[in-house]
């Protein structure tokens, strides 16, 4: 992110002019807020990460009490399926089921454009560590332009897109 110009520089006149556009356009991205983001996520849970886990649950391992002897097992069949099929989501498109339904878009935060693959990747990995630390997830709360640790480490944002509907009207 652009380093925000000091009052006193601005009070003096002793700001360039590509600090000035520099802070202009990070101001002008449209982040999206914090709230859509937690609304997209809980319904890409539901969409696709749930059947993923009743199919590995009750039809591969067999029932809830087996899930419960082999949870590494377990979770790695629900966790590789969940990575490809976000992945191609993003990859394809740039957004979720749960992102287009709330009209966000995953883009690099750099160009502003569609992410590389291999930041996407790092984006699913780093995530799951933001989850289970969850302090990289509350690093959005603090930050003007409402990057988690995830975003942050594979250089991605999520922003908000110019999509007529969306369910939060």
């Amino acid at each position: 992110m652009a380093k925000k110009p000091r009052f006193r520089d601005i009070k003096k006149g002793n700001i360039s002019d590509k600090t000035k556009n520099n802070y202009s356009i990070k101001l002008s991205i449209n982040y999206a807020p914090i709230g859509l983001k937690i609304k997209a996520f809980i319904t890409d849970l539901f969409m696709l990460l749930m059947p993923l886990m009743y199919i590995v649950t009750y039809l591969i391992i067999g029932s809830l009490q087996e899930f419960q002897e082999h949870k590494i097992e377990g979770w790695l069949y629900i966790l590789i399926p969940n990575f490809i099929i976000i992945f191609l989501f993003f990859w394809r498109s740039g957004q979720t089921p749960g992102c287009r339904a709330y009209a966000i878009k995953l883009v690099d935060s750099k160009t502003l454009q569609k992410p590389h693959p291999l930041a996407i990747i790092l984006r699913y990995y780093f995530e799951i560590l933001s989850i289970i630390s969850i302090f990289g997830l509350f690093m959005a709360f603090f930050r003007d332009d409402r990057k988690s640790l995830h975003d942050l480490l594979s250089g991605t944002v999520l922003i908000k897109t110019n999509q007529d509907k969306t369910l939060e009207q």
